[in-house]
């Protein structure tokens, strides 16, 4: 496909997943050679429409030069006119003849207005208003600074093409959750009040995305070791991706990758990179290629961030619960740091991962909060921007919609939180969605 069309497609993409109606042009576009029966197939197996639509244009984008005319001619077919129009006014096409251009009237200066009365001058001739032609009326400069009242706005250059990672196995894979709640006296961690709904919360959003969804509660030091073990020995092949949520007390560590440790309840702390090490590509080969994510809900520090002043109308202030609590500790010890003889997947000599994403819930150093009645306010934002743009977003895209959410929320009126994430991923990531 021609470059220029392929972007075309991707600019509208979101237009087309909510708009088209896949059953309608995919005979059309099988009589004129630009699908196969087979792909038609696998179109159709996507279930709901939505999912139908996306899978039409990641193919569409693969085909050859005469596809993208050929989607134009099937839209029209089927009297999806708008959604044509819409490409075509992309692809600095005009319209088709049958649409007129109405001639504009331009004034010209008037010297007298036009009477009955005689003119003083023999030789005065009333001026009257001219059509011109559109061809002769000037052609705005879209980079002049008029050109915005006049509607017309440079379009920003965008890559050639990003592919997708194929996310449409039933069920799309494994999501381990690890919920740990209840912390031993000896560990002097508080117990994580709340933390049960984040994990309710986050167990049905990835039963709706189609993960098989293990819950393991309590777990200690050497078990959540143990389970990243399991999980890593499991046969994937069947699956396109791998979910690990982890909900626990956090701290600081030594890394050289990703940052941050999570607690077990008897107070030792796992590194987050000796975690995302046994999903690499080396350690699980069925997952090779395939992206795993990885979500912490627990702090990277003991800092406390108080923000920064700034205008009334940059942010709506959301204030936190009265029983927000912290996720910290202070930085760990040495002998709770990544060390590289800790273990053969934690050496720093193993290749930069790929295909991997980690999601903190707050930025490496600072507290993040979680109110004890309705859960942590990244879980809470986390969960409500994936079953509210799911199936129209990619991952990243959804990620900055939390982190802007959480940005805005004050705990106490004062303190506040800011997630993000270490992307490792090659390819945009779609989640399947479940029918509306």
């Amino acid at each position: 496909m021609d470059p220029k069309h392929r972007q075309i497609l991707q600019r509208h993409r979101s237009n087309l997943v909510t708009a088209l109606n896949p059953p309608d042009i995919c005979d059309g576009l099988l009589s004129k050679g630009v699908f196969t029966q087979d792909m038609i197939d696998e179109i159709k197996s996507k279930g709901i429409r939505r999912d139908q639509a996306r899978q039409l244009v990641i193919e569409l984008e693969m085909r050859g030069s005469q596809a993208f005319p050929a989607f134009l001619e099937c839209l029209r077919e089927t009297g999806q006119h708008d959604l044509a129009d819409l490409l075509q006014c992309g692809d600095g096409v005009r319209r088709p003849p049958s649409v007129p251009i109405q001639p504009s009237l331009i004034p010209l200066p008037v010297q007298n207005p036009i009477s009955t009365a005689k003119p003083d001058r023999p030789d005065f001739t009333p001026q009257r208003l001219v059509p011109l032609r559109p061809e002769s009326l000037p052609v705005p400069d879209p980079f002049s600074p008029s050109s915005e009242t006049q509607g017309v706005r440079p379009t920003r250059p965008r890559r050639d093409s990003i592919q997708c990672y194929k996310m449409d196995a039933s069920p799309c894979g494994i999501c381990l959750i690890i919920n740990n709640v209840d912390f031993d006296p000896a560990s002097e961690l508080k117990d994580r009040k709340g933390s049960d709904i984040d994990c309710d919360k986050m167990e049905k959003r990835f039963k709706a995305l189609n993960f098989e969804v293990v819950v393991k509660r309590n777990l200690k030091f050497k078990r959540i070791r143990h389970e990243m073990s399991t999980l890593a020995k499991r046969d994937h092949s069947a699956y396109d991706c791998c979910v690990v949520i982890i909900l626990s007390h956090g701290t600081e560590a030594n890394h050289n990758r990703f940052p941050g440790a999570v607690h077990g309840v008897d107070g030792p702390s796992v590194p987050v990179q000796l975690i995302t090490n046994y999903l690499n590509g080396q350690n699980c080969p069925s997952l090779q290629g395939k992206p795993k994510l990885f979500f912490i809900q627990a702090c990277g520090g003991g800092e406390k961030d108080v923000g920064f002043e700034v205008s009334p109308d940059e942010v709506e202030p959301s204030l936190g619960g009265m029983d927000d609590q912290m996720d910290a500790i202070p930085m760990s010890s040495s002998s709770d740091s990544l060390s590289t003889s800790d273990e053969v997947d934690a050496r720093a000599s193993l290749p930069t991962p790929s295909d991997i994403l980690v999601s903190y819930s707050t930025f490496p150093g600072y507290v993040s909060w979680r109110d004890t009645q309705a859960g942590s306010w990244y879980v809470e934002n986390l969960d409500r921007v994936l079953e509210e743009n799911a199936a129209m977003d990619d991952l990243v895209t959804m990620l900055m919609m939390v982190n802007d959410a959480v940005s805005q929320i004050s705990a106490k009126g004062l303190y506040k939180q800011m997630p993000g994430s270490f992307n490792f991923l090659r390819k945009l990531l779609y989640f399947q969605s479940s029918p509306s």
